[in-house]
């Protein structure tokens, strides 16, 4: 009879011996869902401060509709909020870290969390497109210190230019008789747009050029005469989030305030003008493509808020002799969600992972839209799960005696800003297909 176990050649062996020795040096990487010890303790002070500080002000922040200042200081205090924690977060070589701290803050409340996370926006666009010296000389200013805690606006959408950025109307006049550039025009929907000092402002340069002819802007508000904050938004969630529209009014900033530098912008859209060359990435773009599997991770934070809210009442909810989660029909909708809360982290943390070439000075190699995959899945979660989360709890959670209609008023905006669903899909199609489909 013949030995059905094949004889394992001692070459074969000592290949795979080789083989493994090579790949355990630093050049290659360990693909792990395990988070090591330290990222296990920043996730945990995270989460704590959540449960601790923002979930008991959540309610009161989101009736008042105001920047809660003193959550922001309390952070500030402890090394939550700041450069330094943002750099921490940052360097990360396998860049989970901000995610997984965005999940801890939204799960504690979207509208705080987003007063804390929201200068991220900025401080990204600063670093993306900026010069060693810009990040220098402007990133701290995003944050301020303990004592005196500062906030910062990205200012890309407009009335007319939301998912489309082709459409930005906001022009940068270069004024070379006092080397200033000069700008006018109204942002919108913009995170702490009037209440922060530094506000990174996407302009068009050569509107000749469409996209290629846009360039982001450093406007610190405290140095300059015709920046005014123009209507607060009212808005259905994160109403402890300020948004506005932001109106520019001949406004003057030194030529070097162009981030990336203007002798490098000159040669950009010179390179532009040129038949057939692309001219370099978009600044909205840019900042955009840094933060999307962000994004995911702040809804992915919702979610689990709203999941984990539906399963404690359904297992303490009783109907007809037995709790509720005792019927298929709720136990299955729970059963969804966890899946679905998951298999959306799973993409963001995929994202998040190929999102380390930063630290290396490189452009993460998103040529399926990777980014765009992991902000629709995870926004998308968000507002199913919040549905059902109001459903479980049937006329309870319809009520603001519990926290899943917040939850879920927070979590429609998922589909819509840094790109609604649709544009994600197109950009996922873009990508995948290799076509300029419109």
């Amino acid at each position: 009879m013949t030995d059905p176990k094949p004889a394992v050649s001692s070459d074969v062996m000592t290949l795979a011996g080789e083989l493994g020795a090579e790949r355990s040096k630093p050049g290659w990487s360990t693909f792990s869902l395990a988070l090591n010890e330290e990222q296990k303790e920043i996730r945990d002070w995270a989460h704590t401060f959540a449960a601790e500080v923002i979930r008991p002000a959540a309610s009161e922040w989101d009736e008042r509709e105001e920047t809660p200042w003193p959550v922001i200081q309390e952070a500030a205090k402890i090394g939550l909020y700041g450069l330094d924690m943002n750099v921490n977060l940052f360097v990360d070589p396998t860049g989970l870290l901000m995610p997984v701290v965005h999940e801890e803050l939204f799960w504690g409340d979207a509208g705080i969390a987003m007063s804390l996370m929201g200068t991220g926006l900025a401080s990204s666009a600063i670093f993306s497109n900026g010069t060693p010296e810009q990040w220098s000389q402007w990133l701290g200013r995003c944050y301020g210190t303990p004592d005196d805690v500062r906030v910062a606006a990205f200012c890309s959408s407009e009335p007319g230019a939301g998912s489309d950025v082709s459409a930005i109307r906001t022009r940068a006049t270069y004024d070379a008789r006092t080397d200033e550039w000069v700008i006018n025009g109204q942002k919108a929907w913009a995170t702490n747009g009037g209440i922060a000092d530094i506000h990174v402002v996407v302009a068009t340069v050569d509107p000749s050029l469409g996209t290629k002819g846009q360039a982001a802007f450093v406007v610190p508000r405290s140095e300059v005469r015709g920046l005014e904050q123009g209507t607060k938004l009212r808005k259905h969630g994160l109403r402890a989030s300020h948004t506005a529209d932001v109106f520019f009014d001949n406004v003057r900033i030194p030529a070097s305030n162009v981030l990336g530098g203007k002798e490098k912008l000159d040669a950009r859209l010179a390179k532009a003008r040129e038949p057939r060359e692309s001219g370099g990435r978009n600044a909205s773009m840019a900042t955009f493509e840094m933060t999307r599997h962000l994004v995911g991770a702040q809804a992915i934070g919702i979610a689990r808020a709203a999941y984990e809210v539906a399963l404690e009442y359904a297992k303490g909810r009783e109907q007809f002799g037995r709790p509720i989660i005792d019927n298929q029909g709720i136990a299955f909708k729970l059963a969804d969600m966890a899946l679905e809360i998951d298999a959306a982290r799973l993409l963001v943390w995929r994202a998040a992972n190929m999102s380390s070439a930063l630290m290396r000075g490189e452009t993460p190699d998103y040529r399926h839209g990777e980014g765009s995959m992991a902000k629709l899945k995870a926004g998308e979660v968000a507002v199913r799960v919040t549905e059902e989360a109001i459903q479980i709890l049937g006329g309870n959670g319809y009520t603001r005696e519990y926290p899943v209609e917040r939850m879920h008023r927070d979590a429609k905006i998922y589909t819509t800003f840094e790109g609604t669903s649709e544009i994600q899909r197109l950009v996922i199609a873009r990508a995948i297909s290799g076509m300029r489909i419109r």
